[in-house]
Formats: structure tokens, C-alpha cells, sequence
């Protein structure tokens, strides 16, 4: 669908006076090179570069893409960087409105643009996976035969909301969150720059440490943040931004809390002996905090993981997948709606039977590697497959456990070295005390003598 003179004018009157708009889109850059961040996306001779034109075209010429990536990371902002530096026809559509109809009537239009006057087309379709399978298809004729350059936009991973045909005609590029570096030095030019707030006012080192820890990586809600906090210091005529003004206008405490210091390790310390000591609240309260503080959601996750092999264990056989499956779901969401993700698997390993005997196994069982007890594996538990094998005594006098009744055979399988070694010694708690009677069955009829 075509700008129409609503759209048309509305951008005039934007570029003329620029002050009545948003800090966010004053600051948006007008070239590659002043993008912040991703910055392995921008490199000599990437696709997004050769779209500007700094490429060749013809039968090499940019291909479609599809950027991948949280909000806030500037996935709207390259797409409008490439729709100024380009001299291709730019076009652009947001999937929340536009349907099929309007997808073939750019399409139509670009076709006619190529065969007229020569001008390519770039879409721009900003959350296409809100987009139909159907309304994916549409797309497929045209970005086959190069009518359109597409470039897509998702914060939802392509693999599971972009059909494959499609994927497979574009280039995918993951747009990473932006670092606290990268986010700091998009402050500090909104805040000098002729476009941003002209040196009205000042920011604090505490302020700004609060304002990166509400961005999380997310460019857009940082200068919105800005914005407002500088416009309620000017209202009160304070050279400088407070953090207690941040905090007013935002309505967001500043948690004291070092995603690089002692805080960030002492507050995941506090939340995985919570969860190990099984006090849900004081797990959460942790879990909060890190939240509120902008903590990479993909590290609470991997914390949780690890708590539920270390302190549960086959206690509870599902706490595992419970959070393995918060992870992958953290990876595909992002915040805000991963906290509730993350709230689940935390109560849930928070409330679950505990036991360290699979910790505990594994630790044994590497002690004694690492002092040489070792040994040559038995020899009829060797691989008897290959020719010659049974002249060396491999594979000889193997009993197979499926050809018994019970489906165990006494035999040796361990190192002569630990052949009399227990290192699993699993606990009564949850679901690990069906194992536990496992074990005493399987090691009596395996004939083991306890040490």
C-alpha cells in the first residue's frame, strides 16, 4: 500500500519541525554508520550495506531479508535508515493492518515501477509474523523474482512463525540486544545532539546506571525513559536529571544491583539456595529483583537449569524439562512476558523434593578418573563388529540382558580398578525413592559386593 497525502504530509511536517516529535524517532539514524550496535550486521559488503547501495546489483544484487531480534534493537530503525539512503522505491507495511490485498497491490505496483522507469522496490514488512501462512505465501512470487526486496521484521523466532518456503529465499540476520555500552552512548548523544535535547539538561552516573537497567538492551524505551525524566526536570528547573525524578517519572525503583559486580552474583546466589532450600517466597523476591534490575533473562534461566540437576535431581524427574522448556521459551519471548516464564519454573523447583545424589554421583565418579582409576574396559564389553575382534578376545562371552527373564545379566561392566565403586547413592525424597529401590535390586542382581 502506497503512502497516502495523510502519511505524506504528516512526514513533511515532521521533518520541519522535528521538535514535535518523539525523542526516539528524532534520534532514529540517518545512516548505517550511525546505528548503535549490531555491528556484525554492518560490516563492508554485508546485505543491508548493499541495500543502501554500497554493492553491486544485477544478477549479484541484495537479497531479501528477515530481521530477527528483541525490541528495541533497531530493527525499524535499519529498515528506515535503508528507505532514506536508498534510491530504490520504498514501501512499507505493518502486518497488524495490512492484509493480502495490500501486499499484491505493492506488488502490482512494483512490477510496474521495474518495467516503466527501472526503480526497484524494497518492502519494509514490520511484524510479519503476524502473518498468516496464507498471507506468507502471498510474498513467495515476488521476493522469488526479486519485484520486491523484502525486508522483514520479527521479535518471534522465524524458524516456528515464518513458513519455510520463505526462509528459505531470504537472508536471516539476528539483531542482538543492545549493550549497556551501546545504550549509553545513544544517552549521551540524545542528550547533545541538535535533534535530541540540545545540553538542556544533565545526567548523573547514577541516573544513567538506572535508566540503562530499565532500557535492558532496548534503545527505544531508554530515550523514552529520557524524554520523560529530562521534561519533568526542566518542569522544576533542575539543571540536572535525579534519579529521584527518574524514578518519579518512570514509577520504577532503582534496585541496587550490579549486572557486572558483587550484586549480580550474590543475588543469583540468594535465588538458587533459595530454591534449594525450598522457600518459594524469598526465591521469587530474588527472582524480582533481577528482573527489575534488567538481568539478562537468558542467564536466570541457565541458573535455573542448573538448579534443577544439582539440587533436585530425580526427586522430581520433571524439573528438569520444566527448565529447559523456561529456557527456550525465555529465548523466544523476551521480556516482559518471559517473567512470567520464569516465575513458573522458579516456584515450581522451589516447591519440588530435593536431592543432590545425581550432584554427588557424577563428582565421585570424576574424582576417581582424575586419580588414574581407570583401567582397560572388560573385555567382552568390547566392540566385537569389526573383523579380527574375536581373535582378540571382544565382545567373548557377553551376556545379552534381553535374552533373560528379568532383563539383567551378572556380569562385569565396570573397570577392574571400580568394579566395586557405588557412586549413585539416591535419597528418599519425591520420586528418586523408586529409584532408590532400583538401584538396591539392580546392584543385588548384577551380583556387586558392597565395598
Amino acid at each position: 500500500m502506497e503512502p497516502d497525502l495523510f502519511t505524506a504530509a504528516a512526514e513533511e511536517r515532521q521533518e520541519k519541525d522535528p521538535a514535535g516529535s518523539p525523542l526516539a524517532v528524532r534520534m532514529r539514524p540517518r545512516t548505517l554508520d550511525e546505528v548503535v550496535g549490531q555491528q556484525h550486521l554492518l560490516k563492508p559488503g554485508s546485505p543491508l550495506r548493499r541495500l543502501v547501495g554500497e554493492g553491486s546489483g544485477g544478477p549479484a544484487g541484495p537479497s531479501s531479508v528477515i530481521l530477527w531480534g528483541p525490541p528495541g534493537t533497531g530493527k525499524t530503525t535499519l529498515a528506515y535508515v535503508v528507505s532514506k539512503a536508498t534510491n530504490k522505491r520504498f514501501v512499507e507495511l505493518s502486518a497488524i493492518t495490512a492484509g493480502v490485498k495490500e501486499v499484491r497491490a505493492v506488488i502490482d505496483g512494483a512490477r510496474r515501477a521495474t518495467g516503466g522507469f527501472g526503480k526497484e522496490t524494497v518492502l519494509f514488512l514490520d511484524e510479519i509474523h503476524r502473518f498468516s501462512k496464507a498471507q506468507q505465501d502471498s510474498l513467495l512470487p515476488a521476493v522469488e523474482n526479486r519485484w520486491v526486496t523484502l525486508i522483514a521484521a520479527t521479535t518471534e523466532n522465524p524458524y516456528f512463525s515464518i513458513i519455510s518456503p520463505l526462509l528459505s529465499r531470504s537472508l536471516l540476520l539476528t539483531l542482538e540486544p543492545l549493550s549497556d555500552d551501546d545504550v549509553r552512548g545513544l544517552l549521551k548523544r540524545a542528550l547533545s545532539d541538535e535533534r535530541g535535547l540540545k545540553d538542556a539538561v544533565a545526567l548523573p552516573v547514577d541516573t544513567e546506571d538506572h535508566l540503562l537497567r530499565i532500557a535492558g538492551g532496548d534503545a527505544r524505551r531508554a530515550l523514552t525513559a529520557l524524554e520523560a525524566a529530562a521534561g519533568a526536570a526542566l518542569d522544576k528547573g533542575e539543571p540536572e536529571v535525579s534519579l529521584t525524578t527518574l524514578e518519579e517519572t518512570v514509577d520504577r525503583a532503582a534496585v541496587k544491583y550490579d549486572r557486572d559486580g558483587d550484586q549480580h552474583y550474590d543475588v543469583a546466589s540468594a535465588l538458587i539456595k533459595s530454591i534449594r532450600g525450598s522457600d518459594v517466597d524469598a526465591a521469587l523476591h530474588y527472582l524480582a529483583r533481577m528482573i527489575e534490575a534488567g538481568e539478562d533473562p537468558r542467564f536466570i534461566a541457565r541458573r535455573l537449569m542448573i538448579s534443577a540437576s544439582e539440587d533436585i535431581g530425580l526427586a522430581d524427574p520433571n524439573a528438569l524439562p520444566t527448565a529447559v522448556a523456561a529456557a527456550q521459551a525465555v529465548a523466544m519471548i523476551g521480556f516482559p512476558e518471559a517473567a512470567l516464564t520464569l516465575s513458573h519454573a522458579t516456584i515450581a523447583l522451589a516447591l519440588a523434593p530435593k536431592s543432590n545424589a545425581a550432584t554427588m554421583a557424577i563428582g565421585a565418579a570424576m574424582e576417581d578418573v582424575r586419580k588414574g582409576l581407570a583401567g582397560p574396559v572388560p573385555p567382552h564389553l568390547r566392540d566385537g563388529h569389526y573383523k579380527g575382534a574375536a581373535k582378540l578376545g571382544h565382545a567373548q562371552g557377553y551376556v545379552y540382558p534381553h535374552d533373560l527373564p528379568e532383563g539383567i545379566a551378572e556380569q562385569q561392566y565396570a573397570p577392574d580398578a571400580i568394579k566395586d565403586r557405588e557412586y549413585y547413592e539416591p535419597t528418599r525424597h519425591g520420586a528418586e525413592a523408586r529409584y532408590a529401590d532400583a538401584v538396591e535390586w539392580t546392584r543385588k542382581h548384577l551380583g556387586r559386593k558392597r565395598p
